[in-house]
């Protein structure tokens, strides 16, 4: 039953439900205080025939109107398959008010949620279009046709919750449990109709509308037992995560060493030092009482984690007359940010004098690429790894996820100047993505052909190319790619980037030539060619570490249109945000969807402990289809530059003592 609380800010929470003739597998996420955002995969009963399981895919909103008081409840509004086929489609107000250990929810539901139609939809009195409640499954997408608070019936929900004292168990005592009774105002046990419903002399209608239920919850865990409609028994596990409080495990760093009365030839030994230290040092210039240092590679994954981690690699070997770090941060050979860090007030903080705050505005953070120090060559390294890569795949008729599990090792060796050379091969370990089914689209099939490409791709080349990154002027990038760009494409794609660091904004322009590579994902391609490219906008908010990105162009089928991005990065690095796509193709031509939408999270993998700057990506899709599609090179130009923003250096402040 649907209630007008929420989780703490940023929450995650991805769990299952089981019951008969059901399983429903879910992502929920607190975007924001007063939003809450989920993604339902269910497998449910054919409703059209009465037999056999079919898979539907449904996207909720729940927005919060009124916070709790003294002497007033929650209050919040709620959109259940608000974008989906509509099969669950139901909207609600609700609120919900504590009384000690008891929690008390009253509500009024729509469409699926008011199937008990105990009264009629008290909007008609403002319009007699809300009297009528189209029902249009079709492939799904945007508001599944159907007006959301239409229909001539709305039913009442409500129910009551309450905190049990410890309870003891053969193990000892256990707390968190809380005991739910409630009364539903969806009156739907399934979807079933027609002749094999009445034959069952079910016609889809609950037994009862009484719902009882068990939970239990220490805040990371939650696990619950219920006995809904009169007839069926269900268990629901979940896991929550906090993304603002994740953090890598990073001791802190000793204090740095007294300044050494005297120290010969410092240069090379402050190249030593860095390269201890993790980082490639690109070059080291001493002039009075300035100390110019630029660095390339090391773990960090933000310039104040960077920053500080040099300054103590270096403090110990610098002149006594040195009172200014100038470093140069480069990232994928070119300088990608610029600060200039008094000594004194590093060795302050790194005492015990001073904070990472006092240090955060001490600094002054300058353009990248102004001056010939920012552009010197780079006489290059190589740089490896191996991580695992995870990719996904929902709506296959036959299977409701479908996954692989691979081991990618790649290599990078830049040459100076910019250039580089980048590879990678690829291991399928398990998964069942290669027994997907044959793509039906009608489009070109950049993209819908995964289970193949899994399939005789088992052992793999994703990514094969040359590469030039360069600063082009003061915080304007530049870069130029080709060969094997992506597991299904190769060519060659070029990138422009103007990224002022002082202001929230950035605005880019790539445009790529590329050729569907072969199956095997070897060295061979396919006959299909197309132009693509984007120019693009990128926004930090100023609410919530909120992002945004809107682009526009021609997509990987030849389709034109745009794509919005919102996402919300937080203190662990962590970010979790959401896209939509819209093409000039129509809808009954792109399939199943309608349009192409997601939930995608990126998780830096120091997080688990790996010593290394990686990021796993994640991205949910209700279905993979082939409109509206952006080619995927390893390199985009915002994702190499954004650490060196004002923002970025802002938020990341906390590692400058790491």
């Amino acid at each position: 039953m649907r209630n007008a609380r929420f989780r703490p800010d940023g929450v995650v929470e991805a769990g299952t439900v089981l019951r008969h003739q059901r399983r429903f597998h879910f992502l929920n996420w607190q975007a924001l205080p007063w939003l809450e955002t989920g993604f339902r995969l269910a497998e449910r009963l054919d409703g059209t025939t009465g037999a056999g399981m079919v898979t539907d895919r449904a996207f909720d909103l729940k927005l919060r109107l009124m916070e709790e008081g003294d002497g007033r409840p929650a209050v919040a509004l709620g959109l259940q398959d608000a974008v989906g086929t509509g099969i669950y489609a139901g909207e609600y107000l609700v609120a919900s008010k504590r009384f000690g250990p008891w929690d008390v929810t009253l509500g009024l539901g729509w469409g699926r949620l008011g199937t008990g139609e105990d009264f009629g939809n008290p909007l008609t009195g403002l319009s007699a279009r809300f009297e009528d409640r189209p029902r249009d499954v079709g492939q799904g997408g945007l508001a599944n046709g159907v007006p959301f608070f239409r229909g001539g019936e709305t039913a009442l929900f409500g129910g009551v919750e309450h905190s049990l004292p410890e309870v003891w168990t053969p193990w000892g005592g256990v707390e968190g449990f809380r005991a739910k009774l409630e009364y539903s105002g969806d009156a739907l046990r399934d979807e079933r109709g027609g002749w094999p419903a009445r034959r069952a002399g079910l016609g889809g209608r609950a037994a009862s509308r009484v719902n009882y239920g068990l939970h239990w919850s220490d805040g990371t865990w939650d696990a619950g037992l219920d006995w809904v409609h009169g007839t069926d028994l269900l268990f629901r596990l979940s896991a929550r995560i906090d993304p603002d409080r994740a953090q890598p495990a990073a001791p802190r760093l000793p204090a740095l060493a007294a300044r050494p009365v005297q120290v010969t030839g410092p240069e090379e030994v402050i190249r030593v030092a860095l390269a201890e230290a993790g980082f490639r040092p690109v070059a080291v210039v001493i002039q009075g009482m300035e100390a110019r240092i630029a660095v390339a590679g090391g773990r960090q994954r933000r310039l104040a984690g960077a920053v500080g981690r040099v300054a103590r690699a270096v403090q110990p070997h610098l002149p006594r007359q040195v009172e200014v770090l100038r470093l140069s941060w480069r990232q994928m050979g070119v300088e990608v940010a610029r600060l200039t860090l008094p000594r004194r007030a590093m060795e302050a903080a790194s005492r015990g004098d001073g904070s990472a705050e006092e240090l955060f505005h001490a600094s002054t953070l300058e353009p990248a690429g102004a001056d010939a120090f920012g552009g010197m060559a780079d006489d290059g390294g190589v740089s490896w790894g191996v991580e695992p890569r995870i990719s996904l795949l929902l709506g296959d008729p036959g299977r409701t996820l479908r996954w692989q599990v691979a081991a990618v090792a790649g290599a990078r060796w830049e040459l100076g100047g910019g250039f580089a050379l980048a590879g990678s091969v690829a291991r399928s370990l398990a998964g069942n993505l290669a027994e997907g089914v044959a793509s039906d689209s009608v489009l070109p099939h950049v993209r819908s052909d995964a289970a193949r490409y899994a399939r005789e791709g088992e052992n793999a080349i994703p990514a094969l190319y040359g590469e030039q990154i360069r600063g082009l002027g003061p915080d304007l990038f530049g870069r130029v790619t080709a060969g094997y760009l992506e597991p299904m494409f190769a060519g060659v794609s070029a990138e422009l980037l103007w990224r002022p660091q002082g202001r929230p904004w950035a605005l880019g322009v790539d445009v790529a030539q590329v050729v569907q590579r072969d199956y095997d994902q070897r060295l061979g391609v396919l006959g299909y060619q197309v132009t693509t490219g984007h120019v693009s906008a990128y926004a930090d908010l100023p609410w919530f570490n909120l992002y945004g990105v809107a682009r526009a162009g021609r997509y990987l089928a030849g389709d034109w249109g745009g794509t919005v991005e919102i996402g919300r990065r937080f203190a662990s690095g962590i970010e979790i945000g959401g896209f939509a796509t819209i093409t000039d193709v129509p809808f009954s031509r792109f399939g199943e969807g309608s349009f192409d939408r997601g939930i995608f999270i990126r998780i830096p993998l120091d997080l688990f402990g790996i010593a290394t700057r990686a990021v796993a990506p994640v991205v949910v899709r209700g279905v993979a289809r082939d409109g509206g599609q952006r080619l995927a090179v390893d390199n985009p130009l915002w994702e190499v530059t954004r650490e060196g923003t004002a923002r970025a250096f802002r938020d990341g402040v906390g590692d400058f003592l790491r």
